[in-house]
């Protein structure tokens, strides 16, 4: 096991202070310390935040002793995120149905499961006063994203979804789940996107890794569309992907990844300590991890 150590976080340390957490393997590259080492300073949480980058044989291990150093909270990353939840007390409704965990609360010795991936997708969404309920949503990719964002919609109101994925093996599961639990029209193929997809849906979410560090589209650049539909690329790395430069170029709404990577992070911290963050802070932490990445 490898302890990954933020300095500032042990700045002014004393007996009171607690431990925080990200547990995965690896976490070397993590911008959770530098995230949560803010917040800690900002909002007067006396805490030292600490990476684990933790052997598969020792994940409960782990996990049990975070609750014997009363530690208050932590983070869940590859590859545990299932795994993780075979030794949790309690586990949030969403998670259970997401059936992957990313933030672990400490209430007493009791470790409690939630997963913040899709609140946080769908708080951007929201911050930005536009609505979800009762619109629709055409979804790229069938994974644990998707997963996660396509209960999270669903609980706020979706009226329909729409996977799209090469193998629909897992875009079954997600709609049979989907729909049994909260009503919601669920459908899924092969087909390639459209510009007629384009023009009758509400969303267009992007969950896969294509345009991660590449100049990659999952769609065909070439469409022109004249609609309202709003374009969210969860890839965050680069910023401006090329599904974004396209929806810029149709004079569409966009929502970049970062705002999701940063409000799945507040949202364990609001979990954790109860205290509400500013919005002008998830600003102020978009640009900190921007800065970072150049």
């Amino acid at each position: 096991m490898i302890i990954y150590i933020e300095r500032r976080n042990f700045m002014g340390t004393n007996s009171e202070t607690r431990i925080f957490a990200l547990l995965g393997h690896p976490v070397s590259n993590s911008f959770s310390p530098n995230m949560h080492s803010y917040l800690f300073e900002k909002y007067g949480v006396n805490g030292a935040y600490l990476c684990f980058d933790i052997e598969p044989r020792k994940i409960y291990k782990t996990v049990e002793s975070m609750r014997i150093l009363n530690a208050v909270g932590f983070n869940v990353t590859i590859p545990y995120k299932t795994d993780i939840m075979a030794g949790l007390d309690e586990i949030d409704r969403n998670a259970e149905l997401i059936g992957a965990v990313n933030t672990v609360k400490n209430e007493d010795g009791v470790l409690k499961g939630y997963n913040t991936d899709g609140r946080g997708f769908v708080k951007a969404i929201i911050d930005r006063n536009i609505s979800i309920i009762g619109k629709s949503a055409l979804i790229l990719g069938s994974g644990g994203a998707c997963r996660s964002i396509a209960i999270e919609m669903a609980s706020n109101g979706i009226g329909k979804i729409d996977i799209r994925n090469r193998s629909l093996e897992n875009a079954e599961k997600i709609a049979k789940r989907v729909n049994s639990v909260f009503g919601t029209e669920v459908v899924y193929s092969k087909e390639v996107v459209t510009k007629n997809d384009l023009e009758k849906y509400d969303f267009l979410i992007n969950t896969t890794p294509i345009g991660m560090e590449s100049k990659e589209c999952p769609i065909d650049e070439g469409i022109e569309v004249d609609s309202d539909i709003v374009v969210y690329d969860i890839v965050y790395k680069p910023h401006r992907t090329n599904l974004i430069k396209w929806a810029e170029k149709n004079n569409l709404k966009v929502i970049h990844g970062i705002d999701m990577l940063i409000n799945q992070g507040i949202d364990a911290f609001e979990i954790w300590t109860g205290k509400k963050v500013d919005s002008e802070d998830e600003e102020i932490l978009k640009e900190m991890f921007q800065s970072e990445r150049i």
